[in-house]
């Protein structure tokens, strides 16, 4: 049996336990746990704390230059969160107001483009960064 780590992708409904689901996987498979809804919402905290024009093109382009996401492993609640250029902003990206504006901000392409790019480069690791 191969011991090398592969990436594990989990599609479903809105609402069915997928988030549940893959946290205790790859909690139990050592493994990296990327949440790309965390990740849109880190972008959209981004954009609500930095006044970016969603329907802006230009400055949607240079706001994603701007941004750095990855994930870090909290060893109190055993769970991966999110950061937003280096700051841990797990409990701020479910605030209401991101919630009312993430759906609005994962629509952009080039977001889409922005955070799949950035799950690729975490996905390269192809496992886990937390010192397992």
């Amino acid at each position: 049996m191969s011991s090398q780590k592969i990436i594990i992708a989990i599609d479903g409904y809105s609402s069915c336990g997928k988030s549940t689901l893959a946290n205790e996987l790859a909690k139990r498979l050592k493994y990296n746990y990327i949440d790309s809804g965390a990740m849109y919402r880190a972008v959209t905290l981004y954009f609500l704390r930095n006044n970016i024009d969603f329907s802006d093109h230009g400055e949607v382009l240079n706001a994603i230059a701007d941004i750095h996401l990855t994930f870090q492993f909290n060893e109190l609640n055993r769970q991966s969160e999110i950061c937003l250029n280096d700051e841990n902003v797990a409990s701020l990206v479910r605030d209401m107001l991101v919630s009312e504006k993430v759906s609005e901000v994962a629509a952009i392409r080039e977001v889409r483009s922005f955070a799949v790019a950035q799950q690729k480069r975490m996905g390269k690791k192809k496992g886990n960064n937390y010192g397992w």
